[in-house]
């Protein structure tokens, strides 16, 4: 469902992705995961289509994400770590905005914004304008947003931040019943617990570059350690004992 074809991204002289491959299947929740300034975010940019690459192709369902735009982006649900709202509008008026803009009949948008405000706890504050909002209560209405179209692939950097642990188990929940329908998950997260728990592969990057991917079992045997998947991903990531490693 996601491929990506030796991806690189320069700026200026700093390499900030470095040749790149990755392939993600249906139904696949994939994690992300690497230091500060690994190139995550980056990726993820790239991959929604925001910005261009230096080199290397990135597609989504079949579709490239710089030639044939419009038809991947339809497949793609993004969160963002910091999501950027309307503030002036109700978090009623906001999806409702979105909704439209994918052309979403209005009884089931309705429904399905409903259903969504309900299980994250936000009906109660379905009228209250989003510059009155928490953190917290945007990341669960951006939520909101991505879920309401039916998306095929959702991309989400840094999923967990600012939820409490109610909206967290919430969240899960929503995410593990998509991956049920066919759903493909890209993830990146600092929260190791959360990729722990449901990620199907894990891929490591380290100053833009592949350094491991696989299986949590994968990732723990050829780390050499049997133990969380935070003890696993500091030990691949000690840049004195690093070699680049890979399942295939």
């Amino acid at each position: 469902m996601i491929r990506i074809e030796k991806l690189t991204k320069k700026f200026n002289n700093f390499i900030a992705v470095d040749n790149l491959s990755l392939e993600i299947k249906r139904g696949e929740f994939f994690a992300f995961l690497g230091p500060n300034a690994a190139g995550k975010t980056t990726t993820i940019k790239m991959l929604t289509g925001l910005i261009k690459p230096t080199s290397g192709r990135a597609y989504i369902g079949g579709y490239d994400i710089q030639d044939d735009y419009i038809e991947a982006r339809s497949l793609i649900s993004y969160i963002p770590d910091f999501p950027f709202l309307y503030e002036k509008l109700t978090a009623k008026e906001f999806v409702e905005f979105i909704g439209e803009l994918y052309g979403i009949e209005r009884k089931k948008l309705e429904k399905e914004y409903s259903m969504y405000f309900e299980l994250l706890g936000l009906t109660g504050y379905k009228n209250h304008l989003i510059e009155d909002f928490s953190h917290g209560m945007k990341q669960k209405l951006i939520f909101t947003a991505a879920f309401i179209h039916d998306p095929k692939v959702i991309i989400i950097d840094e999923p967990m931040v600012g939820l409490d642990p109610h909206s967290a188990r919430a969240v899960k929940d929503i995410l593990k019943a998509k991956l049920k329908k066919g759903v493909t998950i890209f993830v990146s997260t600092h929260t190791l617990s959360f990729a722990e728990e449901l990620a199907d592969r894990i891929a490591i990057i380290d100053k833009g570059r592949l350094v491991a991917e696989g299986t949590f079992d994968t990732l723990s045997r050829i780390s050499g350690i049997k133990g969380k998947l935070e003890d696993v991903f500091l030990r691949i990531t000690e840049e004195e004992n690093r070699t680049d490693i890979k399942d295939v």
